[in-house]
């Protein structure tokens, strides 16, 4: 599975990769030549706004993705990075990844996280995912639909782009 590292300019960007299950490095500190060591030492691909950072990435040989500044909505920028890459878009409850800090979220039983969410979300919901770094419990609450409905535009737009070639 690919391995990304964001810049600091795309922290929504690196959110929604992360919950999609993609190992997404990113941190509002981190510069550029920290970036492209990341990116040489881990082998990840550079997903990055700056487009001075995204040519000296190609210039060494180093897979990057550029996101124009008219790229601003969370659904066009998924789009075009799926198709530049060939990533999936899909929730897989089994390998999601915690937004904050890009660990693996583990599935858990209620019981484990009740003392994290309020009593009314243990009533109302099944499935819980935890992330140890954090110590943050998930769950599929109202935000759910919006999730769904950004996950559906993508996908729709990609397979709207069948047969044409991506751009580099």
């Amino acid at each position: 599975m690919v391995k990304i590292v964001v810049d600091s300019m795309l922290g929504n960007l690196a959110r929604w990769l992360r919950v999609l299950g993609y190992d997404t490095e990113y941190s509002r500190r981190t510069r550029d030549r920290d970036v492209i060591s990341l990116a040489v030492r881990e082998d990840r691909v550079i997903i990055t706004r700056d487009l001075g950072l995204h040519r000296r990435a190609v210039k060494r040989n180093l897979r990057s993705v550029y996101i124009p500044p008219d790229v601003v909505e969370v659904v066009d920028m998924l789009a075009l990075v799926a198709e530049k890459l060939g990533l999936s878009i899909k929730f897989d409850k089994g390998n999601t990844r915690c937004p904050l800090c890009n660990s693996k979220l583990d599935i858990v039983l209620k019981a484990q996280v009740a003392h994290l969410v309020p009593p009314e979300v243990l009533n109302k919901y099944d499935t819980f995912w935890y992330c140890a770094k954090c110590q943050k419990a998930y769950w599929q609450g109202r935000h759910w639909k919006t999730i769904n409905d950004v996950i559906e535009t993508v996908r729709s737009r990609l397979s709207g782009s069948a047969g044409k070639e991506p751009s580099q």
